[in-house]
């Protein structure tokens, strides 16, 4: 049913009016609420360090994860402690949570692990950011290492945690869809919303006014099973499968079919969805082999073959997009 409204919001459906009342309904209580904020009824928390909220208005993958990884270490370059906060999901834990090197990703969820992996950041996930952010900031204090800002990966929506700065990340090839809000569409907030954002990245389309285009970039292929790259030859004479569990995994497959890889047969499976060794085996054959995303493997790795290859991606932006929130960074520094 889910994916037949997703397939709806974006190709269009009769059906898909049932849902208007809901979403009329939807709207109340999201107007209510950001009403409630920006009369101070309900509080808004301000941490002791600036935060970066990178997020979206839509649901399902808009490239979230790979632009947080790179403004992580864009400002790591420029000499900040860089703390991240997420929710974690898919992740077991219901408190905050620190999220170290050996952190499993089915306690933690694949994007924090992967971002982890990537950046080195301290990082801390829990359901209730403010929370989090707080552990987060206490265990960098332990650590002799204070952080100087806080980037949240996700919670553009999450009016309780104040922000200094906000980045929308617009997926380019499926834009808004039909323009609703949820759940007759795919909008959690009216377009109206990125008038308020730092920075829009446009993650792989063509750029609209006020938007700076991102590409995610192929890197080698590695292992699964211990992250070492691989020599391409290695996978492109052998029988190809592919999956992917993320929230648009076509993305992942349009991706290897631009490389030139002739894919036999691909699988796609739910956001966050949690894997086991039999499920992921009985994809292959003898003979072939198994790509899948890097948000994939860090799910796979305890159980991985041989045959396993995992594609990691790195987000590319413009130096406009690059100077733009170097600037902002400095504005909020010197005014906070």
């Amino acid at each position: 049913m889910k994916s037949f409204i997703e397939r709806a919001w974006y190709k269009g459906h009769p059906v898909i009016w049932i849902l208007w009342p809901l979403m009329q309904l939807y709207k109340l209580v999201t107007s209510l609420r950001r009403l409630l904020y920006k009369l101070g009824i309900k509080k808004r928390i301000t941490l002791p360090v600036p935060v970066i909220v990178v997020g979206n208005i839509t649901v399902g993958g808009n490239g979230k994860t790979p632009v947080v990884v790179w403004l992580a270490k864009l400002l790591t370059e420029q000499g900040f402690n860089v703390g991240v906060i997420s929710r974690g999901y898919g992740g077991q834990s219901r408190e905050p949570l620190i999220v170290r090197v050996n952190t499993s990703a089915e306690v933690c969820g694949d994007e924090p692990k992967l971002i982890v992996n990537q950046t080195g950041c301290l990082m801390a996930v829990g359901a209730d950011r403010i929370s989090t952010a707080k552990l987060l900031l206490e265990y960098a204090e332990k650590k002799n290492s204070a952080l100087d800002i806080i980037i949240s990966d996700d919670g553009l929506q999450h009016y309780r945690l104040d922000r200094q700065s906000e980045i929308v990340v617009v997926d380019g090839e499926r834009r808004f869809g039909n323009e609703c809000l949820l759940p007759m569409g795919p909008l959690r907030e009216g377009k109206w919303r990125l008038g308020q954002a730092d920075l829009i990245i446009n993650n792989g389309g063509s750029s609209c006014f006020g938007e700076e285009r991102m590409q995610l970039q192929p890197q080698a292929f590695c292992s699964v099973a211990n992250n070492e790259p691989v020599e391409h030859i290695n996978i492109v004479d052998k029988k190809i499968v592919a999956m992917a569990g993320i929230g648009y995994p076509q993305r992942f497959f349009n991706t290897l079919t631009t490389m030139g890889l002739a894919v036999d047969r691909q699988h796609a499976f739910a956001d966050h969805q949690a894997f086991d060794s039999s499920t992921i085996n009985a994809l292959t054959g003898e003979g072939e082999v198994l790509l899948m995303t890097e948000k994939d493997a860090v799910k796979c790795q305890a159980f991985a073959q041989d045959n396993w290859f995992y594609l990691p991606v790195s987000a590319k932006l413009t130096d406009t997009a690059t100077q733009k929130i170097l600037d902002k960074v400095k504005e909020i520094k010197n005014g906070f």
